[in-house]
């Protein structure tokens, strides 16, 4: 069934199949303005970035035209959350109003589906001592047996973090493919499967890249047979293309290489102990590797690293190990099926450690990011715009990219320059919601510069006195962790010494959904976070009415891969503060911000800590990114706006 543009509005409208069969839908305006332009994009097979406010109801107003389209469509979304959202709650509703007899498939990454062949590795070994993990490894079987999807989210009884799942699902490189003894029950092929089939087929943008930069074989013959992809959470895209179109090596997937080899050696060839000491060998040449970097946690460049004569050899000796790996198993390569997979693992991984360490590729960004647990060397792309630009313009299929948040002011340039969508259509649409008499925005004028030591402390001093005003009801948010961590520290002291009870949640206490739940049923808590409580967050209703940022989100000078760009701009003429960084903020900025307004009914106060905002000439485009409400300066103001 192909639609015909005047059936938008009434679908849209105030007695269409979505108000008749949906409670509390609205019509508006912008949505059909947004749906109608989206139709229009499928129809010409263009490409359309679209920015639709909070309100706006961006999901339904990209579902319609996709549902309506009489073609295949995968849309990508940025999180597991919002693609499993989308697929069990908005999609099913949509589809259901519009009554149309549509297949549709929910596609993940194969790590989220419980591998037969593993899962029964993992109970016949009995790796795990800990009584909670072998209740763990029970449970997914049981779950496995009674599962038609195998999707880990639907096992409640197992938490995500638990270190059984890594040992139950498979990855690229350890799956065995149509080799496997259980490739028939496989819960990866039933779900590619299902998405062949289907017409609507949800995915999230790691799945989608992956593909795109043919780093997996999951949607391998499905992107070519769509007409249409749509990016929500679009914001997300550049950084997450820029990790599919380089490469990364870990130290834990030389650790796990070395774990494996060593399990199946013992398991099916138990006297070949040249290739058990030669597993061992690579697990201590991994950990050899991390002890060469000095520092706790930082982000090296790979010039930087290289000054350390320590780093070049402990690199060099892990490179060694995993040839010498090599050579041991392949005497030994028809004793078990799953040798040749090793082998192939371990090379991968040892040229790619090769080339971090030889290659020059002017457009190749090498560096190092260094945690305590562990280090990771990437390849990122200095840009992925032509790259993504021979995707869009090679195919005949739409490209729709949406997000409340891809603008800087009303100029997409960065998001456009980005991802190489120079022949975009490029469209804005503002919220609904009346900020003008929803909330205000205010910026303290006693808080010193952001880069003085003492910025902090009067952060959380002026979080005590808007507090007490708020009555909780408060997210406290912050650009770096130490910020986070010393008012998380400093924050329940000082609300107890005013004989102020109200609850605090840290980032640090418990999973950010936790976090949430907490947050929402308490109704008077103060919750403390940094970046990652900057988007994705929805929280609705009298229990957020405060949004404190301490500082302008800037992106760490320190970054490898910024400083890379930035220079690189450069060298072609542009101006790295004004054309990247300045956009980049206004974009985050809008991302925090929007955590405040959530409904037609939601009333606050948005507090910005930092001076630069009112008092730089780049501060014009960050408030130009702002919602409409009025500024004030003086503390009394938020006051008489709460009382």
């Amino acid at each position: 069934m192909n639609s015909n543009p005047s059936d938008l509005p009434f679908i849209f409208g105030a007695n269409g199949p979505l108000a008749q069969s949906l409670p509390n839908f609205h019509a508006r305006e912008q949505q059909i303005e947004l749906a109608t332009a989206v139709e229009t994009a499928i129809r010409d097979r263009a490409q359309l970035v679209a920015e639709a406010g909070t309100g706006t109801g961006k999901t339904f107003a990209y579902l319609v035209p996709a549902l309506l389209s009489g073609g295949k469509v995968i849309i990508a979304t940025g999180t597991k959350t919002l693609q499993d959202q989308l697929f069990e709650r908005d999609l099913p509703r949509v589809r259901e109003a519009l009554k149309l007899p549509i297949e549709t498939a929910l596609l993940k990454g194969r790590s989220n589906y419980v591998c037969h062949h593993h899962l029964n590795r993992t109970r016949s070994e009995g790796r795990f001592t800990a009584r909670e993990h072998i209740q763990h490894v029970q449970r997914i079987a049981s779950f496995a047996e009674r599962s038609t999807s195998g999707d880990k989210a639907d096992c409640d009884t197992v938490p995500e973090s638990s270190p059984v799942w890594p040992l139950v699902t498979s990855t690229r490189e350890s799956c065995l493919g149509s080799d496997c003894p259980q490739y028939k029950e496989c819960f990866v092929m039933k779900a590619r499967k299902a998405a062949l089939e289907a017409e609507i087929v949800v995915v999230n943008h790691h799945l989608l890249f992956a593909d795109i930069a043919l780093k997996d074989d999951g949607l391998g013959e499905l992107l070519p047979a769509c007409n249409t992809v749509i990016v929500d959470e679009a914001h997300r895209a550049p950084d997450v293309a820029s990790n599919f179109f380089g490469e990364s090596t870990s130290m834990l997937q030389a650790i796990e290489i070395a774990r494996d080899t060593e399990l199946i050696t013992r398991a099916k060839a138990n006297d070949a102990s040249d290739v058990i000491e030669a597993a061992q060998a690579v697990g201590m040449a991994s950990r050899g590797v991390r002890l060469a970097f000095e520092s706790a946690a930082a982000k090296v460049p790979r010039d930087e690293a290289f000054e350390r004569r320590e780093f070049r050899d402990a690199l060099d000796a892990l490179i060694d190990t995993l040839s010498e790996l090599i050579d041991a198993i392949d005497p030994h390569v028809g004793r078990s099926e799953e040798f040749p997979g090793l082998i192939a693992r371990a090379k991968v991984i040892a040229e790619r450690l090769s080339d971090w360490r030889d290659d020059a590729r002017a457009d190749l960004i090498r560096w190092a990011d260094v945690s305590q647990a562990g280090w990771q060397l990437h390849a990122t792309p200095l840009s992925v715009a032509e790259v993504f630009k021979k995707q869009t313009e090679g195919s005949a299929r739409a490209w729709i990219f949406t997000s409340a948040t891809l603008a800087a002011g009303d100029d997409f340039s960065l998001f456009v320059r980005q991802l190489g969508l120079d022949n975009a259509t490029t469209q804005r649409w503002a919220s609904p919601f009346d900020f003008a008499n929803a909330g205000r925005i205010y910026v303290p004028q006693n808080i010193p510069p952001p880069n003085s030591p003492q910025h902090t402390d009067a952060v959380i001093e002026e979080a005590v006195n808007l507090v007490e005003i708020s009555k909780g009801r408060a997210f406290v948010l912050f650009t770096s962790l130490r910020a986070m961590r010393q008012c998380a520290q400093a924050l329940p002291n000082k609300l107890k010494e005013r004989g102020l009870s109200y609850p605090v949640l840290s980032q640090n206490d418990a999973p950010k959904s936790e976090l949430l739940r907490r947050f929402r049923e308490l109704g008077n808590a103060v919750l403390i976070g940094s970046q990652s409580f900057w988007e994705g967050v929805d929280v609705q209703g009298d229990a957020l009415s405060l949004v404190m940022i301490d500082k302008l989100p800037f992106a760490p000078p320190d970054d490898p891969v910024l400083v890379a760009r930035m220079k690189h701009l450069e060298e072609s003429g542009g101006s790295p503060f004004m054309d990247w960084q300045v956009p980049q903020a206004a974009i985050s900025l809008k991302q925090g911000a929007g955590r405040l307004i959530r409904s037609e009914t939601d009333r606050g106060v948005l507090v910005i800590c930092d001076d630069r905002i009112v008092s730089k000439g780049y501060g014009k485009l960050l408030r130009a990114s702002l919602p409409t409400m009025p500024w004030t300066r003086a503390r009394e103001d938020v006051a008489a706006f709460f009382a």
